[in-house]
């Protein structure tokens, strides 16, 4: 799909659309109870994201900005990879505008709104994260015409920044977004049969990937610094003409 810029219009948004916002807002913080990173509940702070109201894009924005140099880029749906990655290599992150209905409360296939907000933005707020993310972004800028290359990007994204966990004080906590956001998500991870691995980039790249369903496994860090690493380690993989196997 084409990337077409839209603005927030903050007054169209209905009675309903706040209220989504406002009971997703309290399920998942309450869900995210010593289960989600420390970055997502400083960053969630950081941000000025509350119950009361829907976000102002501009106002997150400036916020965004301010703490680590990121900005929000308002658009209309999915994007394909190279206009993503392209985005994330300048430091502007894709948020969708509309929002959810009452109806799409525990699993939606596409981002919304909360997804963007709640989900990505606490964490953008964290400089070594922030970093990451822009990190791999110039990477996979460097490969958007080279389609092996990209379905890996995507699945190195997919298993972090999405559905990632991390080692905190010898406990497993949430910082994908795509867990962050969903409830659904939240209680597949958590349950006992969930497949959850120590993170290896070169299993994640070859592991199956997709938003339409529940994951089937995830990754946890065992620190933060495996999120760099592992973008250094397929840059220079990359650079060395290694061939990728067709994902």
């Amino acid at each position: 799909m084409p990337h077409v810029m839209v603005t927030q219009h903050y007054d169209r948004y209905t009675t309903q659309d706040h209220l989504v916002w406002k009971v997703l807002f309290d399920r998942q913080t309450a869900l995210l109870h010593k289960r989600a990173a420390a970055a997502f509940s400083v960053g969630l702070q950081k941000a000025g994201l509350h119950r009361n109201a829907l976000p102002r894009f501009e106002e997150i924005s400036k916020r965004l900005q301010k703490a680590t140099g990121w900005q929000l880029e308002p658009v209309n749906g999915m994007l394909d990879d190279a206009t993503f990655f392209g985005l994330l290599a300048q430091r502007k992150f894709p948020a969708t505008v509309w929002i959810r209905s009452m109806e799409q409360f525990d699993f939606i296939q596409e981002p919304d709104l909360f997804h963007g907000i709640f989900g990505h933005v606490p964490l953008l707020m964290d400089q070594a994260f922030a970093d990451f993310l822009h990190f791999l972004g110039r990477v996979a800028a460097q490969h958007l015409h080279d389609a092996p290359a990209l379905a890996r990007m995507e699945r190195l994204y997919g298993f972090t920044v999405q559905f990632g966990l991390v080692q905190e004080q010898g406990a497993t906590r949430m910082y994908g977004a795509g867990l962050l956001s969903s409830s659904g998500e939240i209680h597949h991870c958590i349950a006992d049969e969930s497949n959850r691995r120590p993170f290896d980039l070169a299993t994640v790249l070859q592991a199956e990937y997709s938003e339409a369903h529940l994951q089937e496994h995830y990754f946890v860090l065992n620190s933060w610094e495996q999120l760099t690493e592992s973008v250094a380690e397929l840059a220079a993989l990359l650079a060395s003409g290694w061939q990728l196997q067709p994902a």
